[in-house]
């Protein structure tokens, strides 16, 4: 990872300097002193502006999306002391494709019973549940694509969706769990946190954009109050402004339940970013999560005058380097994303004054998350014989941000397949807002029919090489469309830059993982470095 302010220590240990440090040694004895407890909050202490001692996880699991970072992942590495995310992406759409696909193990039903509002719970079930499944070839019965203005019921399905996941991630455990939701995905956003919040989510993670609103809409929601966001429409005049807007009220005239108000870490890729939400985003901002351009997922465009390389990827430059000594200035702890995934890498991470690192590429692999075991299998295989590639693909997705994208045969990623696909956008989520020639607002998506797009007023140029992410992404959690003939969709797998080494966790005769021992294996450095103090906890195994 490209941060200026990592020290020059060898892999694996802090400089003398960090070691001599009394604040880092009591760090250290506070995070290993007892290993019955902290067992289940493996966590480093950090100092907030007004002084007050807090505590934060030392890894984040990413948040990746749609439901790769499941409630079965976010739990199991929330019960191993560090923050477990659930993806809020689709949230909505994927619920009641499980419904529709039995609900296998009665989970999704068993949290609906917690929801405040039984009646929504009995709505949607009776809308959406088969106890025996789809039939063979049955296409999933979709739910209304959203719009600046939704009806009662739609956002009342998109919080249920919400609190089931984040339910089910908290279930049986003291654990942190958190939600990660793309800022550029406005419409269902508001209702998503909503559902989050009453389930008792504890951190709200947003990257892909600006989130500058979002600490007030937390305040807000905490009450019970209804709050608004800026919502970004194309071709509005200087003057004009649109919102989005959620009412908990309309759902119920009293506080269903107690909420407290999550801490709230922006994901950003730039200085200034990070110093624009420190100082006027709406709200408190509780930290950070700096994201290398080899991340997973979507990535920051280059600043400046983009170029790109060979393969058609965007170079990134040393005006995208953030400078975490700048970073320190803000007195937040932040985390840094992107190729952090080793034990040397979180060492380097402290060792520069991060609180921690947030690991996405490791996880999405283990047993526990949402992408099919045949995928996992694909791409483990691959990584161990050193033939899988990752592309920074700047066509990909339809909201314009550079993409990653692995290489993988029977994906998207791979020419012919694409190609094959009939272009079609019934699940929305990425469409662009604008205002059309009547002055009303109107929605379009780079990867629908070109002809439609064109209609809109889109460029043809815009449609070219732009893959249906929404389409894509359930395919390659199990839950693939059905279109004509019983064709089903194609998935599309994101990674980071280093998924190749992955074999160097796995090794190369082994075929799958758990997340204990993602944990684990990350641990296991700074777990050394522990092992002249008698503090507990210092092999990579308890």
């Amino acid at each position: 990872m490209r941060v200026r302010g990592f020290s020059g220590a060898e892999p694996g240990s802090f400089s003398g300097r960090e070691m001599r440090n009394p604040l880092h040694i009591r760090h250290f004895r506070d995070r290993f002193s007892d290993q019955t407890t902290q067992r289940s909050r493996n966590l480093l202490p950090r100092k907030r502006m007004n002084e007050a001692a807090l505590s934060h996880p030392l890894i984040i699991q990413g948040g990746m999306g749609v439901g790769v970072s499941n409630w079965v992942l976010a739990k199991a590495v929330a019960m191993r002391g560090q923050m477990g995310v659930v993806s809020g992406t689709c949230i909505d759409s994927l619920l009641v494709r499980r419904l529709q696909d039995g609900d296998i193990g009665g989970h999704i039903r068993r949290a609906m019973e917690h929801f405040p509002l039984p009646e929504v719970s009995a709505a949607v079930l009776k809308s959406y549940f088969l106890p025996e499944g789809r039939a063979p070839g049955e296409p999933y019965k979709a739910v209304p694509m959203y719009r600046q203005v939704v009806g009662r019921v739609r956002e009342q399905l998109t919080v249920l969706s919400s609190f089931v996941e984040v339910w089910l991630a908290k279930e049986g455990h003291d654990g942190v769990v958190g939600i990660n939701l793309l800022t550029k995905v406005q419409m269902p956003n508001l209702a998503t946190l909503y559902g989050a919040m009453l389930a008792g989510v504890d951190y709200v993670l947003m990257g892909a954009g600006i989130p500058k609103d979002i600490p007030g809409v937390l305040d807000r929601f905490a009450r019970h109050e209804p709050a608004s966001m800026k919502f970004d429409v194309e071709g509005l005049g200087r003057d004009e402004t649109q919102l989005l807007h959620f009412d908990p009220r309309v759902h119920s005239e009293a506080p269903p339940v107690e909420i407290t108000r999550p801490f709230f870490l922006p994901i950003i890729a730039s200085n200034s970013l990070a110093t624009m939400l420190a100082r006027k985003a709406s709200g408190r901002v509780d930290g950070f999560i700096i994201e290398a351009p080899t991340a997973g997922g979507h990535n920051a465009p280059p600043r400046g005058e983009i170029v790109y390389n060979e393969r058609g990827e965007p170079i990134y430059g040393q005006r995208d380097v953030v400078d975490l000594e700048k970073m320190k200035d803000h007195g937040l702890p932040f985390w840094l994303a992107g190729g952090s995934g080793s034990p040397e890498k979180l060492a380097e991470a402290l060792d520069a004054g991060a609180a921690g690192i947030q690991v996405g590429t490791l996880f999405a692999y283990a047993e526990e998350s949402g992408v099919t075991p045949e995928l996992k299998r694909n791409v483990i295989r691959q990584a161990q014989e050193d033939t899988i590639d990752v592309v920074t693909d700047s066509r990909a997705s339809p909201t314009g941000f550079p993409f990653k994208v692995a290489q993988v045969p029977g994906t998207l990623s791979q020419l012919p397949v694409y190609q094959q696909r009939e272009r079609v956008c019934d699940l929305g989520y990425l469409r662009e807002s604008y205002k059309d020639e009547r002055g009303r607002v109107n929605y379009r998506c780079a990867a629908e029919p070109v002809d439609t797009y064109v209609k809109k007023g889109g460029k043809v140029e815009d449609t070219v090489g732009r893959k249906c992410l929404c389409n894509a992404l359930f395919a390659t959690i199990g839950h693939a469309q059905v279109r004509d003939e019983g064709v089903e969709e194609a998935p599309l797998i994101t990674s980071g830059d280093e998924l190749k080494n992955i074999r160097r966790f796995i090794g190369s005769d082994r075929t799958g993982y758990t997340a204990g021992e993602v944990v684990d294996y990350l641990l296991s450095g700074v777990q050394r470095l522990t092992s002249g103090f008698s503090y507990g906890r210092q092999t990579a195994h308890t």
